[in-house]
C-alpha cells in the first residue's frame, strides 16, 4: 500500500500517535506491516491537517517537512500566557485592542525573510526530546532563533471593500 492519508488531526493527539494508530488500521485490515510517516509535527494541542504517508510515499516526508506550508490561526487579544498558546497560564493582561488598520500596518514587519524564535511549547526537538514535552515538564526551555520566509499575511473573514468598519476587532475575526 503506497500514498497519503490526509488527517484532520484533533486536539489532544500527538503526530506520533496519529502514524501508530494507522499502523495499527492497517494491521486490523489485514494489510500486513506498511510503512507509516507523517509530513509535519504537530503539538498535542493543535489540530490541523497531518498528512500521513504510507509505504513509498515515506520517501518523501523529508521534502514535506522542509517545504513551504500554508497555515492558518486565530489570534486573541487580550491576554499573553506562559506559552504563547490558549492552553498556558496567563501571565499578562490588557484591555488595549488593536484596530484593524493597526494591525495591517505591522504586517509587513512579519513577512520576507526574519528570524523567529520558535515558543517553548512547539514540536521541535531540543536534545533528542520534544521541547513541548520539556516545557510541560516545568522545564526551561532555551530556543534559538530560526530563519524563516513568511511569504504573505492576511487577516480572512473580513470583506476588504469594508476595511472601515469595524474599528475594533472581535476574537472571532481574526484568523
Amino acid at each position: 500500500m503506497n500514498g497519503w492519508i490526509i488527517l484532520d488531526k484533533p486536539l489532544g493527539l500527538g503526530s506520533t500517535q496519529a502514524v501508530g494508530a494507522v499502523k495499527r488500521v492497517c494491521r486490523e485490515a489485514g494489510l500486513g506491516k506498511v510503512k507509516v510517516g507523517h509530513g509535519g509535527t504537530l503539538d498535542p494541542l493543535a489540530s490541523g491537517v497531518l498528512p500521513i504517508a504510507l509505504g513509498e510515499a515515506t520517501k518523501l516526508c523529508g521534502r514535506m517537512l522542509d517545504a513551504s506550508k500554508i497555515y492558518a490561526f486565530t489570534i486573541a487579544f487580550g491576554t499573553e500566557t506562559d506559552g504563547l498558546d490558549a492552553e498556558g497560564e496567563v501571565v499578562a493582561s490588557s484591555d488595549v485592542r488593536p484596530t484593524l488598520a493597526e494591525v495591517e500596518a505591522v504586517l509587513p514587519r512579519f513577512t520576507g525573510a526574519i528570524e523567529q524564535v520558535p515558543p517553548a511549547y512547539s514540536a521541535i526537538k531540543i536534545d533528542g526530546q520534544r521541547a513541548y514535552d520539556l516545557a510541560r515538564k516545568g522545564e526551561a526551555v532555551e530556543m534559538k532563533a530560526r530563519s524563516v520566509t513568511i511569504f504573505s499575511l492576511r487577516h480572512a473573514g473580513l470583506d476588504p471593500a469594508s476595511m472601515a468598519a469595524p474599528a475594533e476587532w472581535t476574537p472571532d475575526q481574526v484568523r
